[in-house]
């Protein structure tokens, strides 16, 4: 019979990159936006993608060889719609990649996007063991995956444990889509933002938040008032898809959205992150609607090009917009830039590696778009090169 492991406290210090900690009384529940966030405005879609903990890992150290997890995980469910991957959990031992994993059992959100009613199932709490570890004082680091609600329980450990040192890496902080938030990636260090922050050393705030990136002003107050030495905006895709806005109330919404993040971070470089290349919306605006074709789900865009002339959004129109914000504002404003999307995905790319669904790319794209915006924004000549704000 196998020994039960002691138990860890699952104290604050043990978590990075989420903003909010929910304790339940039966385990700690990460979320990637402030609670006062989730209460001003409970949209449903919202606080499914914030309690999904992209970015979000465990940092131990630890002489440890068997690592256990117990979590509940919540899985989204599309009626008629074929079933979602497994989230997947990333162990590091002192920076390399060691383990991978997925918890079985878990709760699931039913959707039907047809009638628009959504019913909570409850299901079993899930177990992963990591064992064999190498002997000797260690760093871990466990991601935790990037497109599930997790909710941890227990953390068991055959040997003291203890937070992760901090390593004092500068902070990025970055905002966008659900590309940014991972959908699509193998696993939560392989989204397109994790692959960057690793290539440039940095520690990672992932608010890649599916479906919401809408130029919230609640988003921007967050943004505001979290620590960061680097900032990311990735803006468009959702503002076309969501058809939520026209032109008109585009432009000012970019510079409110702006405006805030710069009174809490006036001199911090940032960096706006233009939409990458999507056929589905370069010159058709949205809606965009889900359809199955051969079992899988593909994307359709909905609007009439025609309606361009009149205000509507395309991504090539949100493109232009934004380089003609950022030009303006950098005049006064030297630690602003812009980085174009099509620079990580652009037409050839699409050519050679459509997008699955019409919307999201693959995991091979995932890790070429972070290798991407590495080399053009944390490399020699970049806006976050080190020698610009170390």
């Amino acid at each position: 019979m196998t020994t039960p492991l002691p138990t860890v406290d699952l104290t604050d210090a043990l978590f990075r990159g989420a903003m909010d900690l929910d304790r339940s009384g039966r385990g700690v529940m990460p979320h990637r936006l402030p609670r006062w966030v989730r209460q001003q405005f409970p949209d449903p879609q919202l606080l499914m993608a914030a309690s999904q903990p992209s970015g979000v890992r465990l940092a131990l150290r630890t002489a440890a060889t068997v690592v256990e997890i117990d979590a509940l995980r919540t899985r989204r469910e599309y009626v008629g719609m074929p079933p979602r991957p497994d989230g997947v959990y990333d162990l590091f031992v002192d920076g390399e990649l060691t383990a991978r994993s997925a918890v079985d059992g878990g709760a699931a959100v039913r959707i039907d996007m047809a009638t628009g009613t959504v019913e909570h199932v409850d299901g079993p709490v899930g177990t992963i063991r990591f064992a064999g570890l190498p002997a000797g004082d260690k760093e871990l680091e466990l991601w935790l995956p990037h497109d599930e609600a997790t909710e941890v329980l227990a953390l068991r450990a055959d040997a003291p444990v203890s937070p992760a040192p901090d390593r004092r890496r500068p902070v990025w902080l970055h905002h966008g889509s659900s590309l940014s938030q991972g959908s699509g990636a193998a696993s939560p260090s392989t989204t397109w933002p994790a692959v960057a922050a690793s290539a440039g050393e940095v520690e990672l705030v992932n608010l890649g938040l599916g479906g919401s990136a809408l130029l919230d002003p609640f988003l921007a107050r967050t943004m505001r008032d979290q620590a960061a030495d680097l900032i990311g905006i990735a803006v468009g895709i959702n503002v076309v898809n969501t058809d939520v806005m026209r032109l008109r109330a585009f432009v000012p919404a970019v510079h409110g959205f702006l405006d805030t993040v710069r009174d809490g971070h006036p001199t911090t470089p940032l960096v706006v992150l233009t939409p990458t290349w999507c056929p589905t919306h370069e010159d058709t605006p949205g809606p965009a609607a889900p359809t199955l074709v051969d079992g899988q789900v593909v994307f359709r865009a909905t609007g009439d090009p025609a309606d361009v002339l009149r205000g509507r959004l395309t991504l090539r129109v949100i493109r232009e917009q934004l380089a003609a914000v950022v030009a303006q504002r950098s005049a006064d404003d030297p630690n602003l830039h812009l980085v174009h999307g099509t620079d990580l995905y652009g037409a050839a790319d699409a050519e050679l590696r459509p997008l699955p669904d019409g919307l999201h790319p693959d995991a091979q794209t995932h890790l070429d778009m972070g290798r991407r915006f590495a080399e053009l924004v944390f490399g020699p000549c970049g806006p976050f090169a080190r020698g610009e704000w170390r």
